[in-house]
């Protein structure tokens, strides 16, 4: 596969839907797609510094769930309510070890836990993208309803790496 064709040189790009579109790459649906691709970049950077096998191993799932999403914007997916059910599960699991959370806390910590917020931030915006494409794009409920939960999984994720690190959570 080439990596560059030179037809985007003039600010256009190919998506494949049900049929294959050259759109502008400010167009809202490309916008959702390069903030996916920065979200999957960020959770790839975010393995690199997690020892845990078993951790790595989930957050390749959901990297490999992210094109999923990729791939209901533009026709199919595999994307299930199980999906959301297992960040679910993961949620509570790393929730039952953690103290009760009673304020705010400031997005800091050990260097994972750090990584997670940004995660959690670019999901966030990938939510947010998300909901501008509804306006003019049919896109399955169950890939908002993912990123809803993906960024509740990050946060408890990063609660849970700086309580394993020792890290105290800096309060507001």
């Amino acid at each position: 596969m080439k990596i560059y064709t030179k037809t985007g040189d003039k600010g256009q790009t190919q998506v494949y839907a049900e049929k294959m579109l050259r759109l502008p790459k400010d167009a809202e649906v490309v916008e959702c797609y390069g903030t996916l691709d920065e979200l999957n970049a960020h959770l790839g950077l975010l393995g690199s510094y997690i020892s845990s096998t078993s951790d790595k191993i989930h957050l390749d799932h959901i990297q490999q769930t992210l094109f999923q999403i990729g791939f209901a914007i533009s026709a199919t997916t595999k994307l299930t309510d199980g999906d959301v059910e297992l960040l679910e599960s993961h949620i509570d699991s790393m929730q039952a070890m953690l103290p009760v959370q009673t304020t705010f806390i400031l997005p800091s910590g050990c260097t994972a836990a750090s990584q997670a917020h940004v995660c959690r931030t670019v999901a966030r915006r990938a939510e947010r993208r998300m909901v501008a494409l509804l306006a003019d794009y049919p896109v399955p409920d169950i890939c908002l309803r993912y990123l809803n939960r993906l960024s509740d999984y990050l946060f408890v994720f990063a609660r849970v790496q700086n309580f394993q690190a020792g890290n105290e959570e800096t309060k507001v």
